[in-house]
């Protein structure tokens, strides 16, 4: 850790940063690169730490006084103030982001991701805090060549599919389609941070993540989270591939999507941390353009995936089709294509992807064959004596 400096040859000087929302998929990655890699101390906030226990405990490790949990819920704790004034930067990662929530819970989608997160912005800006705020690819909503004819050659341009942060358009289906409950309070809290970094002086950096993958994302129901719900698609895949059912196609599986891996990723959010001077006041996509597929081809990649990882043969029928209504209910729309324009990126942190979608799959499914494949055996044998 010694030396470390910036992109500018600067040394970093160690932070403490107040991370709301530490102990989930995101947040327990990177508290676990901030504690292995970088002086820094964390001020973890969150209302389970199940996914951070192994850098909680014992209190022997080596970062144990630079880190502390403080289990607080940010809809009506008034302890959170204190801890931002603490803290030099507050990393803001609490949202419900969960597809199958957005048109069954609207009210709590949208209290989640812009009523909850008013008050960690209204306190950065009047403490004078700099704020790194998650946001999601899903404010771009669809692409405007969703709206062109099949046929039309105008599909295959670029122009009319790649997400750029500066220029191109958030288009949401109409208000009765819930889906884009989620988007919406996205891209209104991300208009309230420009706005104060605008008026008010905020120091702030927006990220949109483009589906990050990896160990401890999402849950497995039943098994690490609830029995009822409905996880994302690579944890409903794998939850499939685990139990050795057929994997659900949502009308087709024709949506593109570009995945990322979790590892990856992190190197990009602690770049933004270290270099505030050319972090600040950007909103940056963070995917992979490389790893584009189809939901179908992500289902057939991952089925082969899991066979080489489990030794286990694939199923006959590996896959099979269900309409989004069944899947998820009235209200659900979706975007076509998300593949992430990185110029900004790039240009300002000099950061690109590495790790191809085969590699990162095999990464995950590996972790959760290990984790959960013996859980779901026994979870299936109590349920057949039953």
């Amino acid at each position: 850790m010694a030396g470390r400096v910036d992109l500018d040859g600067n040394t970093i000087k160690p932070i403490t940063i107040c991370m709301i929302g530490a102990g989930g998929f995101i947040g327990s990655h990177l508290c676990e690169k901030l504690m292995s890699e970088t002086p820094h101390k964390v001020l973890a906030v969150d209302v389970s730490n199940d996914k951070i226990k192994h850098l909680l405990e014992p209190a022997t490790l080596a970062w144990a006084d630079r880190m502390e949990f403080h289990r607080i819920n940010i809809k009506n704790d008034s302890r959170l103030e204190g801890l931002i004034k603490m803290a030099d930067l507050t990393i803001n990662l609490a949202a419900i982001c969960t597809p199958a929530d957005y048109n069954t819970r609207p009210l709590d989608t949208i209290y989640s991701n812009f009523i909850d997160a008013l008050p960690v912005v209204k306190y950065c800006s009047e403490n004078g805090k700099r704020l790194i705020h998650f946001s999601t690819c899903e404010i771009y909503g669809k692409t405007i060549g969703a709206f062109l004819p099949k046929d039309s050659p105008l599909r295959q341009d670029p122009a009319y599919y790649v997400l750029k942060e500066d220029t191109s358009p958030c288009i949401f289906g109409p208000i009765e389609k819930q889906r884009w409950s989620y988007a919406c309070a996205k891209q209104l809290i991300e208009r309230l941070i420009y706005a104060e970094g605008a008026e008010n002086g905020l120091e702030f950096t927006i990220v949109r993540p483009f589906n990050w993958i990896g160990p401890r994302m999402d849950f497995i129901p039943g098994i690490d989270g609830p029995s009822e719900g409905v996880p994302r698609v690579l944890a409903c895949f794998s939850n499939n591939l685990l139990r050795r059912e057929p994997l659900k196609l949502v009308d087709g599986g024709e949506s593109q999507r570009t995945f990322i891996y979790i590892k990856d990723a992190i190197e990009a959010v602690l770049l933004m941390i270290e270099n505030p001077a050319r972090a600040n006041g950007h909103i940056f996509n963070v995917g992979n353009p490389n790893n584009e597929v189809t939901v179908r081809q992500l289902a057939e990649m991952m089925t082969k995936v899991y066979s080489k990882v489990s030794g286990e043969s694939s199923l006959e029928t590996p896959t099979i089709d269900v309409s989004s209504k069944e899947f998820y209910g009235e209200g659900y729309d979706d975007s076509d294509k998300r593949i992430p324009d990185m110029t900004i990126i790039n240009k300002q942190l000099a950061w690109n992807p590495k790790t191809s979608l085969w590699d990162l799959l095999e990464s995950t499914l590996t972790y959760q064959h290990r984790t959960y494949a013996e859980a779901i055996k026994q979870a299936m044998s109590k349920s057949t004596a039953n």
